[in-house]
């Protein structure tokens, strides 16, 4: 992961100078500023207005007893998206706005899930696990031996 880390880092700043060189040379050093605050504004504002809709839906989860485990990646991602966005850089804007589209989300979140899945005998989350893979159904309950004694 660490590798991954210090790949984006030395990645995306050499992504970034190379599209403000491009955008500069298409339209002007200018235009190309006006852009980047214009999508760190574009950015503060989305930011606000999607992440209290998303505190909301995770007070409502709360509220009815729910895990709110959506609500909270939702809310990971508008939270990295906003700091895209008020990034400068075109490639890093790329990357927020695409944060901030539900259906970007919910593939994310749906890879996520399956990466982090992990099957075993305690499911996802540890504990006993289900006794019937380990050779049959277990069925709790009291019993009294009724069988007669041979004496």
């Amino acid at each position: 992961m660490a590798v991954y880390l210090l790949l984006a880092m030395i990645f995306v700043p050499i992504v970034e100078i190379a599209l403000f060189i491009k955008v500069g040379g298409y339209v002007g050093l200018w235009p190309t500023i006006g852009i980047v605050i214009l999508t760190a504004m574009a950015g503060t504002t989305l930011l606000r207005h999607q992440g209290l809709a998303t505190l909301g839906r995770v007070r409502e989860s709360l509220e009815r007893g729910l895990l709110p485990v959506t609500e909270l990646f939702d809310g990971l991602c508008l939270l990295l998206a906003g700091a895209f966005l008020l990034t400068p850089g075109f490639f890093t804007d790329a990357l927020g706005l695409l944060l901030f589209v539900p259906a970007v989300r919910a593939v994310l979140a749906h890879l996520l899930k399956n990466r982090l899945d992990v099957s075993g005998p305690g499911g996802p989350m540890g504990g006993a696990g289900n006794s019937e893979k380990e050779g049959g159904t277990v069925i709790e309950g009291e019993f009294k031996d009724i069988t007669p004694d041979k004496d």
